[in-house]
């Protein structure tokens, strides 16, 4: 890696209609898409990621959907439990993806659909 590379983190959000093992595949997906696509990201770019849930969601792992959609068996995934801080968002899945780029923090785009659109309104594209 040359010096013009630096890690940045990429972050984003999804709600889930209900706690099913296919809403959360789908939705995981379905975001993990949308964040690659957006930033141009390829494989080798990352390094590792971070999937926190609500603690409504325990039908199924984020990672797994990366693992078995994307075929990232040797990225480093580890799935949490978000603070149930009362009053928050529900059924709500969050990824942390760092990755090694020559973006600038300006020009990543972080995604947040359906419902945790609300989440970062600050970060969402109109």
């Amino acid at each position: 890696m040359n010096d013009q590379y630096k890690t940045r983190g990429i972050r984003g959000a999804i709600t889930v209609e209900e706690n099913s093992s296919d809403a959360i595949q789908k939705a995981t997906t379905e975001l993990l898409s949308i964040i690659l696509n957006e930033n141009k990201i390829v494989e080798d770019d990352i390094v590792s990621v971070i999937f926190t849930l609500t603690n409504d969601l325990t039908a199924d792992f984020p990672a797994k959907a990366a693992r078995k959609y994307f075929s990232w068996d040797d990225i480093p995934m580890i799935c949490a439990q978000e603070i149930p801080v009362p009053g928050s968002i529900t059924l709500c899945i969050r990824v942390l993806i760092l990755i090694n780029t020559t973006l600038s923090k300006k020009e990543i785009k972080h995604i947040y659909l359906g419902g945790a659109r609300n989440l970062r309104p600050d970060l969402v594209a109109d």
